[in-house]
């Protein structure tokens, strides 16, 4: 996913530009207190889909932050859909002010992307990492496996997902997106170093969630 040189994400446009419209015919039919109206929705869909470009920490075994947000959990729990195996899991929960664009936490090669339908409970509760519609990726370095999820929320109720089965993919790049509130699960191996600790707010691509021994 990319965003052209413009730093909104491209699947922000079908929203911006009609409400853009809506604003501008507002304002000429003398609507005004509609056209304000329309004029805040249009820079808060243009603020939520905003898309920077970060810098991206290099190293071997670096695993960044696959999304901006809060870290509300971290455990160590045994992964039966995936990987099944032992992982640490660290939760991050996208709140509707923070960039929903999703990154690459590790470079590798992508060996399963799999949707999964499912209900629409408030991201930050533990059920929905389990119960709500959520998209899966696994990515194969080496002999590590890293599984991130990207998970609708309650407002969230659009996943996009661009990574395919066999991509070649690179830490920190684009790869989705979550509409409105989301959360993200990512599951590292148990010998990872983490970098992180719950309550961290953190940014996507920028900052390291940890270090895979």
């Amino acid at each position: 996913m990319k965003n052209y040189g413009i730093p909104v994400a491209a699947e922000g446009w079908p929203f911006i530009l009609p409400l853009a419209a809506v604003t501008v015919l507002c304002f000429l039919f003398g609507w005004k207190h509609m056209g304000y109206v329309a004029l805040a929705l249009s820079l808060f869909v243009l603020f939520f889909f905003r898309d920077p470009d970060r810098t991206v920490p290099e190293g071997k075994g670096v695993v960044v932050s696959p999304a901006d947000g809060k870290v509300i959990v971290i455990k160590d729990i045994y992964e039966p859909d995936y990987l099944k195996q032992d992982v640490k899991q660290i939760s991050i929960f996208l709140s509707v002010f923070n960039v929903h664009v999703n990154r690459v936490p590790i470079g590798g090669t992508v060996e399963t992307v799999k949707y999964n339908p499912g209900k629409f409970l408030v991201a930050s509760v533990d059920k929905a990492s389990l119960d709500n519609e959520q998209t899966g990726m696994v990515i194969s370095e080496g002999k590590n496996k890293v599984l991130v999820k990207q998970i609708a929320g309650l407002i969230a109720r659009r996943i996009v997902c661009y990574a395919k089965t066999g991509d070649t993919v690179k830490a920190g790049e684009r790869y989705g997106l979550i509409r409105f509130g989301s959360r993200v699960d990512l599951f590292l191996p148990k010998n990872t170093d983490l970098m992180v600790k719950v309550g961290d707010r953190i940014k996507g691509a920028r900052d390291v969630i940890g270090v895979i021994k």
